[in-house]
This record gives structure tokens, C-alpha cells and sequence, in this order.
């Protein structure tokens, strides 16, 4: 069997794959089994935040490797604890809890609003708020926590106690709170598989007033728009606020799985021994690649990516066969005139991997993309919006 054969018949049908088998990568460019280059604004789906192959992110995960490569939670490591001091230290958070995904991470912040409103409350208060065109992943509990219906359909009984506000609507939110024994309000502060669409600034503080009003937790999902991708560290860092629970994942391994749970000042002796855990949480060679990734986002970084991002929104905006231009950073969704689907199947015939989201197209590149390769990128993605072709969704 080749490996297209040898995947359709032994691996799950759970993904519509391309027809490309990538076989390795450097920087901004991947190549497949027949040597044919393609320049990546996919990055992994926001995960290879320095690229394919980043020299100083493998050898951080190399040298780690050589030493130990996993030790269990039951055993202290210096890669964990310095990786959880730097985020604690740039985000003001005061605890961290690892895992290995953004599902797990925000399974970890609903555990730790429903143990902070049962503690002060009491058990009843365990309603969490989200908003509608959310994603926050596809466990059982993560999915009742996504506020799009589709996700639900062949799941259910989900996990009770989520309900969901209108994006944008202070007054949907206060609603809820009201109606509701409440523990906290989850979001993203740009909606990534709902559309790429960032959250306005007044209702982000607006919200965050509100779960100051009635001592709910505000908690902001980064999984997608953390570790620098929205041209700050963090993206809710853009809005002025300060979230009592922050999870991330994606972005912050480079290419590795890690999740974390940053929790501040309200919840940080919120768990004791035995209460969450585990066993792939915290290890030693993910700890310290996403330490190497966090080092490197230094202003000068979150600058590039604040440049580049700006010069895709000019370039985009009002051209040809494009509608709009949305997100935040390198986080950005363009609708098409034609539809997303045929603008990526033909970008990938010219050698460009972009991919989408709901109907639009998505592009997340590495943070540093040069300035030649993202132009390049670009001009194939404005050559093909601008065709016009009869075609159908």
C-alpha cells in the first residue's frame, strides 16, 4: 500500500483530507512524496508557530530528548517548572496546570469554575456562559461548551450546564447570567473555527465587568490566538482585560502537544493532590520546546507579526473577488466571492496550502514568514480570488 492507501484503510475516517502527503518541511515551505514545493499559510492549524523545522526550537527538544524524555507527575523537572514560571511571569497568572491539548485545557478551566462556585455558592452554581459560534473542542464536556448546534447533533446526552450568549450582545450575556446559577464565562476573543471573527473590544471589558459584578470567573480560551499570534503574547491582552483563567495550547508546543490552564490570583489553590492530573501533562521534551517557543516571543517578534499582519489586510482588503478580510494578527479569515473550497483546491494546484474556516478562507503562517515568502504566498492567493470561473459550493 502507498500512504494514502495504507491511511484510508487503518486510520479513522474522522478527517477530509487534502490529497498531498507532506513529507518534511523548512520554514514556510513543505514539500510532498513527488519533491513538489508548497509554500504553508496552514502552520499546522496555528501549531508550527516558527515554522517547519525551526533550528533553535529542535535543538531545545533535542537536547532534552537526550536527557530524559519522560518522568511521570509523581517526580519534579526543570522544563515544566521554568516553562510554567515564564508564563506565570509575562501574564501576571499565578498557577499552571499542563496537559497535552486545548480541550484538556479548557476541561481543566470548567473544573476549576465549578469547584471555585460550589466552594463559594454552592454545587448548583455550575453553569458556564459561552457564545454562540464558539469552539472550544471535541470532548464531551468541550463540545457542550461550543456554542455552534452542528457539533452537537450525533453526541448527545453532552455534559449539562452550558448555555450560550450572542457574541457582540452584552445584554445576551447579562441575560443569561441572570437566568442562570452561573460559576463563569468562557470565550474566545476571536472566534477561530467560527468564522476567524474578533470579538469587539467594548464587549470583551463589558463582559469582564459583568463577571466582576456577580463573582463569576472570566475565562479566555487562547488555544488559537495565544503565543503570539494576534501581534501580543496573548489576544486578550489587545483588549484591555484580565481574564482569572487563561487557556492555551497549539501554538505554544511549536509542533509538540501541550496544553495549559493559567490560573490567577481567585483560583490558584483551587486544585490540591489528587483533585486533576495527567500522565502526558507537563512532559519534560514538550515543556521545553514551548519554552523555546515562549523565550522567542520577544516584542520584536509580536512587531513582526503585527507588520505582517498588516500588510495582508491591506493587500486583501477590497481586492478583487475578496468580500472581507477578518481576525486579528496572524489569525485571519477572508470571504471569498468564490466559494472557499475552490479558492483552496486551486491555491494548492499552484502551490500554496491554506485552509478554512466555515467560509472562508483561513490563513495562520508562521509568526515569522519572511516578508519575500508571504508576499509570494499572497500574490498566488490574490490571483486566485480573482479568477472567474462558473463553479459551484
Amino acid at each position: 500500500m502507498n500512504i494514502k492507501e495504507a491511511d484510508q484503510s487503518y486510520i479513522a475516517n474522522t478527517y477530509a483530507r487534502f490529497p498531498v502527503v507532506i513529507t518534511r518541511g523548512e520554514g514556510s515551505r513543505v514539500w510532498d512524496e513527488e519533491g513538489r514545493c508548497y509554500l504553508d499559510l496552514s502552520g499546522g492549524i496555528a501549531v508550527n508557530t516558527f515554522g517547519h523545522s525551526d533550528a533553535a526550537w529542535v535543538q531545545a527538544v533535542t537536547e532534552q530528548l537526550r536527557q530524559v524524555q519522560h518522568t511521570s507527575n509523581l517526580y519534579y523537572t526543570a522544563p515544566a517548572a521554568r516553562l510554567a514560571e515564564a508564563l506565570c511571569s509575562r501574564t501576571g497568572m499565578k498557577k499552571v496546570f499542563f496537559s497535552n491539548s486545548g480541550a484538556e485545557a479548557n476541561e481543566c478551566a470548567i473544573k476549576a469554575a465549578r469547584r471555585y462556585a460550589a466552594e463559594k455558592r454552592g454545587q448548583e452554581y455550575y453553569t458556564v456562559v459561552t457564545l454562540k459560534n464558539s469552539f472550544h473542542g471535541r470532548t464531551l464536556t468541550t463540545l457542550a461548551a461550543t456554542g455552534q448546534d452542528t457539533f452537537h447533533q450525533e453526541f448527545t446526552p453532552l455534559t449539562e450546564g452550558f448555555v450560550y450568549a450572542d457574541a457582540n450582545n452584552t445584554e445576551s450575556v447579562r441575560r443569561l447570567i441572570e437566568e442562570h446559577k452561573c460559576a463563569a464565562v468562557l470565550l474566545e476573543v476571536v472566534q477561530g473555527e467560527g468564522g476567524v471573527n474578533a470579538l469587539d473590544a467594548d464587549f470583551v471589558r463589558e463582559v469582564e465587568a459583568l463577571c466582576r459584578e456577580h463573582d463569576l470567573l472570566f475565562m479566555c480560551d487562547e488555544v488559537q490566538v495565544g503565543n503570539g499570534r494576534s501581534g501580543m503574547l496573548y489576544g486578550y491582552m489587545n483588549y484591555g482585560v484580565q481574564p482569572d483563567v487563561v487557556t492555551t495550547a497549539k501554538g505554544l508546543g511549536g509542533g509538540l502537544p501541550i496544553g495549559a490552564t493559567l490560573l490567577g490570583e481567585r483560583v490558584a489553590g483551587i486544585f490540591t493532590p489528587g483533585s486533576h492530573g495527567s500522565t502526558f501533562g507537563g512532559n519534560p521534551v514538550c515543556c521545553a520546546g514551548a519554552l523555546n517557543v515562549l523565550e522567542r516571543l520577544d516584542e520584536a517578534c509580536l512587531a513582526g507579526v503585527r507588520e505582517r499582519s498588516a500588510y495582508i489586510f491591506q493587500a486583501l482588503t477590497g481586492a478583487e473577488g475578496v468580500e472581507s478580510v477578518s481576525g486579528m494578527g496572524l489569525m485571519i479569515g477572508v470571504k471569498t466571492v468564490r466559494p472557499a473550497g475552490n479558492v483552496i483546491s486551486d491555491c494548492m494546484a499552484r502551490g500554496l496550502l491554506v485552509i478554512k474556516a466555515k467560509d472562508k478562507v483561513r490563513l495562520l503562517p508562521a509568526l515569522n514568514i519572511p516578508m519575500e515568502e508571504l508576499k509570494e504566498a499572497i500574490g498566488i492567493l490574490l490571483a486566485v480570488c480573482a479568477e472567474k470561473k462558473e463553479e459551484t459550493v
